[in-house]
């Protein structure tokens, strides 16, 4: 790789990438120093391989499939504590727009927080940062099929936990499916 520097609309770009970067890190690590060192660590492997973003391609999903494969190598070596470990809320960001009620951003947090992780990255890229689901696949390297019924199992669980936890009938789910357990 040349020694060049990035050009100054990658840089400008990249620091307006900074919230979001920060919110999805805060998403897969759970703990807000261990999401500052995932977006040091993402930022400089951006940085280094910069000559390898196509300009023109969307950076955001560059950048988060940068920050998921990072975190993945990371929780192998077992620098973090495992996906499904949750610590301090997710939010840096104040809701916006419409009042409700204090209880119904606590339950829906707390309903987001119960979700598995697989579940919680695929809704947040796709709910949230508003990727496509060729882009949210791209980012987290799998096929688009599970971006799919990852978002709609993460939307069921949601809908019902919402509902207060009745059957997915109740929560507008359509048909229930039974599981058998042998």
């Amino acid at each position: 790789m040349s020694g060049a520097s990035p050009s100054p609309e990658f840089s400008l770009e990249l620091i307006a990438l900074l919230p979001r970067l920060r919110r999805y890190a805060r998403l897969l690590t759970g703990d807000r120093h261990a999401a500052d060192d995932l977006v040091q660590d993402t930022l400089e492997r951006a940085w280094a391989r910069h000559l390898q973003w196509r300009p023109g391609s969307d950076l955001r999903a560059w950048m988060f499939s940068i920050m998921h494969n990072r975190r993945v190598d990371l929780a192998r070596g077992e620098r973090f504590s495992p996906l499904e470990d949750a610590g301090e809320p997710i939010a840096d960001d104040p809701p916006g727009g419409e009042a409700a009620t204090p209880v119904e951003p606590l339950d829906l947090q707390r309903a987001f927080d119960r979700l598995g992780a697989e579940h919680r990255q695929v809704l947040t890229l796709v709910a949230v940062e508003q990727l496509s689901y060729e882009e949210t696949a791209q980012a987290l390297g799998v096929p688009i099929g599970t971006v799919m019924s990852r978002l709609s199992r993460a939307r069921q669980k949601l809908r019902i936990e919402l509902a207060g936890g009745g059957s997915p009938i109740a929560a507008g789910g359509g048909r229930q499916h039974l599981t058998r357990i042998k």
